[in-house]
């Protein structure tokens, strides 16, 4: 699992059947700032992932990849590579508080 901040949200109109009905937002990967580990910063990357548990844009989010993304409820037969499976309500990193949603 990975963290997130969600940033977009993409409109596909036409799109593989098993994809109709699924909310597709963009993020941007956040780790834990190697020179101060008890901040997070943003990687330049951004990728689309669906949404399986409502979140939406500025939410920082828990995500899966690869395989694993297939695993999450209503993904076994759909094309995915990445799936948002949680919305984050904090993060504590050695012990700081390094994110707390709605702040």
């Amino acid at each position: 699992m990975y963290l997130a901040q969600v940033v977009g949200v993409v409109v596909a109109t036409k799109k593989d059947a098993a994809m109709e009905g699924r909310k597709l937002l963009v993020l941007r990967p956040m780790v834990a700032d190697e020179k101060n580990p008890t901040a997070l910063k943003e990687l330049g990357t951004t990728f689309v992932a669906v949404d399986s548990v409502g979140a939406g844009v500025g939410e920082l989010v828990l995500f899966c990849q690869g395989s694993s993304a297939r695993l999450a409820p209503g993904m076994k037969q759909a094309p995915v590579d990445a799936v948002i499976i949680g919305i984050v309500d904090t993060v504590d990193v050695l012990g700081k508080k390094v994110y707390t949603a709605g702040n």
